[in-house]
């Protein structure tokens, strides 16, 4: 197969999508025939992280250079986070992106995304290879702290869940329906959350410690992007970023430690198997990623591989919020289900919600549909190539797989079918990185009691 003027090799191809160009593989054969060294370098609060590559530098691949280039520093912003990305070595395509990457460019979605995340405006800027960043990476650890009292508090998008536990035994779990997501007034939110941490409290003797899982991205404890506070206008953001510490005050004097969900998702499995080098992947309303490195630290990256590339394919459904298209929250989400319905022959009603949607095509895989079982094979196929991808960029040993996506037959199916091309394909990534469901002791760990274990005890 042939993109861009390079020769890649697919031999497994998701039956309901033969298009489809992984970005993993295509990557590995541009940079076969490239000689011309160029960096990256990506900047966040106070942290950098530098990546060494090659272009061809040709007249003839300028096209695909670009398309590299491009891709690889998208990748490296929705992994990593950065306010600053430094491309050294190339000032003609370090000039593209930076007009790509702007208030009105083709990536203004980022632009935005990334300047409201770190409060500056994103930059890029071109620098010679010689006079690349230094790199100064900051990872720390995260939870796996037990003792005492605690509460542990996940904020869900559709339900709030809180657990109190004591020397790491839940006595007390309950979960609540909430619409945070349709509340423009953050005091929905705080109330919420509050009563949550007082329900927990009032479970046990004394309150030593909070841990919060959550969706979003965030400094400290504040959430500066999170899909909770989604209808919040921006001038109420200061109540936001304030909300779980204002909210733990409340409880006592106590301390509390804030975290994204996935990077708790890979805590729990790190947790109940005692592994590192284990990212958690969550197949829900989106795709959520979170990891945790072979010394159980988060390395202070962001992990929203929802908007990572992982296809090259320039007609790849668009995702709808991000405007980009081949990312893969459109591969590893009920929007894939979604998105393959029609070509493997299922016709869903239009007036359904896209998790009821789900639910109809989940009901004719627990029947054996062969065209339900087209669906997942596909999204199987799709992951077995997004592991070599993500394998590319971080230390990778363990993927957890989760969420309603995976529940049922057609979990068994996306799991035995990425297992079945990772033999075929890569078999070195077989013997080495294990993708598998939750086992039973992560289960007993979950995700509130994970959370729970997120501070430390004063003293």
């Amino acid at each position: 197969m042939q993109y861009l003027g390079v020769t890649y090799k697919m031999d497994n191809a998701p039956i309901l999508d033969p298009d489809f160009i992984p970005f993993g593989v295509w990557r590995k054969a541009y940079l076969q025939g490239a000689k011309k060294p160029v960096a990256i370098a990506v900047e966040r609060s106070g942290s950098v992280s530098v990546r060494y590559s090659y272009i061809h530098g040709t007249e003839d691949m300028a096209q695909a250079d670009y398309r590299y280039l491009e891709r690889f520093v998208k990748f490296l912003l929705w992994s990593i986070g950065g306010s600053k990305v430094y491309i050294c070595g190339c000032d003609e395509i370090a000039q593209k992106l930076k007009e790509a990457y702007s208030e009105n460019g083709s990536r203004a979605f980022d632009f935005d995304f990334f300047q409201k995340l770190y409060e500056t405006p994103l930059e890029i800027v071109a620098l010679p290879l010689d006079q690349c960043p230094a790199p100064n990476e900051t990872p720390r650890p995260i939870g796996g702290h037990l003792d005492g009292c605690r509460i542990g508090f996940d904020a869900g998008g559709s339900d709030r869940k809180v657990s109190a536990v004591i020397d790491g035994k839940c006595v007390y779990s309950e979960e609540v329906v909430w619409h945070p997501k349709k509340n423009p007034d953050p005091n929905y939110q705080y109330e919420g959350i509050l009563d949550s941490f007082r329900t927990a409290a009032s479970k046990m003797p004394r309150v030593d410690a909070i841990g919060v899982s959550s969706a979003g991205v965030f400094i400290g404890n504040a959430p500066m992007i999170s899909s909770i506070f989604y209808c919040v206008p921006r001038d109420r953001w200061e109540e936001v970023k304030t909300v779980f510490d204002r909210a733990a005050a409340q409880i006592g004097d106590v301390p509390i430690v804030v975290a994204n969900d996935g990077d708790v998702s890979a805590l729990a499995g790190a947790m109940g198997m005692d592994v590192g080098s284990i990212m958690g992947l969550a197949m829900g309303t989106s795709e959520a990623v979170g990891y945790v490195d072979k010394d159980k630290n988060v390395l202070g990256w962001i992990n929203e591989l929802a908007f990572a590339p992982v296809d090259l394919l320039e007609d790849a459904l668009i995702d709808e919020w991000s405007g980009d298209i081949g990312v893969g929250c459109k591969y590893f989400s009920q929007d894939a289900v979604i998105k393959l319905a029609p070509r493997a022959g299922i016709t869903l009603d239009e007036s359904l919600t896209p998790a009821e949607k789900l639910k109809e095509v989940q009901k004719l895989m627990e029947q054996d549909d062969p065209r339900a079982q087209k669906i997942f094979a596909s999204i199987g196929a799709y992951l077995a190539y997004t592991v070599e991808l993500y394998s590319q960029f971080y230390d990778l040993k363990h993927l957890m797989v989760l969420g309603r996506v995976m529940s049922g037959k057609g979990g068994d199916t996306i799991l035995s079918t990425c297992q079945e091309v990772l033999k075929k394909e890569f078999p070195a990534l077989y013997e080495t990185v294990k993708v598998m469901l939750p086992d039973e002791n992560t289960r007993r760990v979950g995700q509130s009691v994970a959370a729970a274990s997120l501070p430390e005890l004063k003293g």
